[in-house]
């Protein structure tokens, strides 16, 4: 293992975190706020721990899929927790762990808080939390390597081993140039979003937060009614961008290149039929609780688009709707987004394998001579990537069961836990019962918060990162 690599890899990402509290010492400025001097402090702290680690170039600059693998686990853990320490040093949230879990949630795009009152925090902090769903949403170590050529073509392990989905493929020959492309649709289309926020009557520093949200697909508000008293406008803009946001950005790669073929792929086909599905299911079921079918139809694509992308926000409390609004709301919680998106959740790719897979076992058990190879838009699954998927849901499966095991010492009720543990392995945000969008993580234990914070950063992760940290293996030689 390439440990000097690993650090120097860790350094520029300190270096840059310190770069990334501009933005809340900027908004404490404007805003006349004291706790900008928390950002600074901690700034300067990360500045000065990120040049004495990338003081000295490495010599030996190979990365094996191994590094890549530790790299991704380390610096996400290492992002939360000087991330975490504005809040503590602050005082905004008092409780270490707690500030943790909001960084971490925030990292990863979760969106699950422990604040019972957002509004109550400075908007220097609100800034701060929503800032950590935009970098997060991408990939901070993405962000890095599009200005920062680290180990030449074996930057690619870093790549594969932060980017969701059950395969990664490079959109240009160059891991370096492929980051910039992601990232610069990635950047339009935050921009975007934030215009028409304006246009709808939102201030610069809400369109802000809410662009940064729902482009890293978190759901951090700054209210606490979310989106929920926002104008209808306002509600359909967010409801397309978390949509836009949960499509794999390779799509919209191949939509500039006019290969609309490649774009439109048998994963974003059936990504969008299961969002229509579940809305036209859900709009028919509750519309008896709204003046309107139009009414129902935009709090039902809005909480539809809100938990298939994994983004949280809410306009209306869906823990009151009727018992199959919810069970289908489940459902598409455990789905997800496409691979490749910001967006968690299994994803849809993954889902399609396993049903594939499935209806081959099953021809194969009809006619055991038949030889069929599986294929998705022509071309051949590999072994290896089938291997991958099968060992992912398995690898969830234990997690998520230890999980809700370890959390059950708590003693709350059953589909509280079920739901708390299915919102933060799979980056969501809000669950239902004591965790539903009104409610928050807070009266969770110390012990509870830890399992979570593991669970968010091994969902957004894709396990595998998170699993190899503790693997002894990994650390000889």
């Amino acid at each position: 293992m390439n440990f000097k690599m690993i650090t120097y890899v860790i350094g520029w990402l300190l270096t840059f975190e310190a770069a990334f509290m501009a933005v809340p010492i900027i908004t404490a400025a404007v805003y006349g706020e004291v706790e900008a001097w928390h950002f600074v402090g901690t700034a300067v702290f990360c500045l000065i721990i990120g040049r004495l680690l990338t003081f000295k170039k490495r010599k030996n600059t190979t990365l094996y899929s191994r590094d890549g693998f530790v790299i991704v686990a380390l610096s996400w853990t290492i992002l939360s927790i000087f991330g975490a320490m504005p809040f503590w040093l602050s005082g905004a949230i008092p409780n270490y762990v707690d500030a943790l879990f909001e960084t971490v949630s925030g990292f990863t795009t979760t969106g699950a808080s422990i604040l019972s009152d957002v509004e109550a925090l400075p908007k220097c902090m609100l800034m701060w939390r929503s800032f950590t769903h935009w970098v997060g949403g991408m990939g901070v170590l993405v962000f890095i390597m599009a200005f920062l050529p680290l180990a030449g073509g074996q930057n690619m392990h870093i790549m594969r081993a932060e980017s969701p989905g059950p395969s990664v493929s490079k959109l240009v020959p160059r891991v370096r140039t492929t980051a910039l492309i992601l990232y610069a649709i990635y950047f339009v289309l935050t921009v975007i979003e934030f215009i028409l926020l304006l246009c709808g009557g939102m201030t610069i520093f809400e369109a802000t937060n809410t662009a940064f949200a729902t482009a890293g697909t978190g759901g951090f508000g700054f209210l606490n009614s979310s989106m929920g008293s926002f104008s209808p406008y306002i509600q359909i803009v967010i409801t397309v961008f978390m949509l836009l946001f949960s499509i794999n950005f390779n799509s919209y790669f191949f939509i500039l290149l006019g290969r609309f073929k490649d774009a439109f792929t048998t994963e974003v086909r059936t990504f969008l039929i299961i969002v229509a599905t579940a809305i036209t299911a859900i709009t028919i079921n509750i519309s008896p609780l709204f003046e309107s079918v139009g009414e129902a139809l935009r709090h039902s694509s809005f909480t539809v688009a809100s938990l298939i992308s994994t983004t949280g926000f809410s306009t209306v409390d869906f823990d009151l709707w009727p018992e199959f609004s919810k069970n289908v709301l489940v459902l598409i919680m455990f789905i997800g987004a496409c691979a490749g998106s910001t967006g968690g959740g299994i994803k849809v790719s993954r889902i399609i394998i396993l049903f594939k897979s499935l209806g081959k076992e099953l021809r194969t058990l009809i006619h055991p001579r038949e030889v069929k190879k599986l294929k998705i838009d022509g071309h051949i699954v590999e072994h290896e990537t089938l291997r991958s998927v099968n060992v992912y849901m398995v690898s969830f499966v234990l997690i998520f069961v230890f999980s809700i095991v370890a959390i059950s010492f708590d003693n709350h009720d059953f589909i509280t836990n079920f739901t708390a543990v299915t919102a933060t392995i799979n980056n969501i945000g809000p669950g239902l019962e004591m965790v539903g969008p009104t409610c928050n993580f807070g009266f969770f234990s110390i012990p509870s918060k830890l399992v979570f914070i593991f669970d968010m950063l091994a969902g957004r992760l894709e396990l595998f990162p998170m699993l190899v940290l503790f693997t002894p293996a990994t650390w000889k030689k």
